[in-house]
């Protein structure tokens, strides 16, 4: 890591923008190691595999029709970094032309808070299923970053190879539920834009906020239920693990977790797979699935909470 380059890439942002995007990549990059990308072909072969089985297993299990992603990428942390530049990019543009005090100290301030988050970000994340909203495209990708699973992998003691194929029913997961509801980009896109709208107008739209919660509390507790109920290998020791890395870490990075509401991401997955396990529980996967069918059998907040309720309302 040069953290010296890093600081200089913040120091010297420029331009008009509310944010200098070349310095963010350069910080971001500069306080990141790039990770090793050198698959073998048995490791390549590995990947394809976990990919192809986690569809056809979502697919029966989940009694969903989807396709995967255009894209599907083994990535470097520099890749991921590049790929979510671009997402950032496109959800903050709405904020561009505000009048800023003090324009190049804001700009700075924007450049290294979003040059951390993404370098954090890129040291941790797995993998990602990417919707590419506010894209002009319906094209969506999946990403797995190798030199943070191989690490994950090695930290929790854990077989690299089922640990990967784990994180890859997870991901894959996510391109059922929106491959199974073609509506679900525009639905978040519309909440998004309404929140950040709101923003440039100086207030914050509870409300919108509030929908994309509850939204993203469903998507986030389905694939949760999918991908434990259709992975093939044992994995309560990998959930375990995996929960108790995100609960340790030093201090820095309980801050970074609390700042980027990485502990509300979390809260996410509980509630929303409580939610759909009470669901199939009640009924079978393929009631908790009715609801990619559209976009009103989506939870409300209190059914979240009361999942009886919801299944009198759909009539499941």
């Amino acid at each position: 890591m040069d953290l010296f380059r890093g600081v200089q890439a913040v120091a010297d942002s420029s331009g008009d923008s509310i944010i200098d995007w070349d310095a963010v990549a350069a910080a971001a990059k500069a306080a990141t190691p790039r990770g090793g990308l050198e698959l073998s072909p048995t490791e390549q072969a590995g990947y394809r595999t976990d990919v192809r089985d986690a569809r056809d297993r979502l697919r029966s299990v989940g009694e969903l029709e989807f396709d995967l992603p255009a894209t599907i990428e083994v990535q470097n942390r520099h890749h991921w970094i590049d790929a979510n530049i671009t997402t950032f990019r496109r959800v903050v543009e709405p904020l561009e032309g505000q009048q800023m005090l003090a324009p190049g100290v804001s700009r700075a301030i924007n450049t290294g808070t979003m040059a951390v988050t993404l370098g954090f970000l890129g040291r941790n994340v797995l993998g990602q299923y990417d919707p590419l909203l506010l894209a002009e495209t319906d094209e969506h990708s999946l990403y797995f970053v190798r030199p943070n699973i191989r690490r994950v992998a090695t930290q929790l003691n854990v077989e690299y190879p089922r640990f990967r194929r784990w994180i890859a029913f997870h991901e894959v997961a996510h391109a059922a539920e929106f491959g199974a509801a073609p509506w679900l980009p525009g639905h978040l896109e519309d909440r998004m834009q309404n929140a950040v709208s709101d923003l440039t107008e100086g207030h914050l739209n509870r409300e919108a906020y509030r929908e994309l919660n509850t939204a993203m509390t469903a998507v986030e507790g389905y694939a949760e239920l999918l991908m434990d109920r259709a992975f093939d290998d044992e994995y309560a020791d990998l959930r375990a693990k995996l929960d108790a890395r995100r609960q340790g870490g030093g201090p820095v990075v309980q801050l970074m977790r609390r700042l980027l509401g990485l502990g509300l991401k979390r809260q996410q997955y509980e509630r929303g797979a409580a939610f759909f396990e009470a669901v199939a529980d009640a009924r079978d996967i393929a009631a908790a699935s009715a609801v990619w069918e559209r976009p009103e059998n989506l939870p409300t907040d209190e059914e979240l909470d009361t999942p009886g309720l919801w299944l009198q309302r759909v009539e499941r």
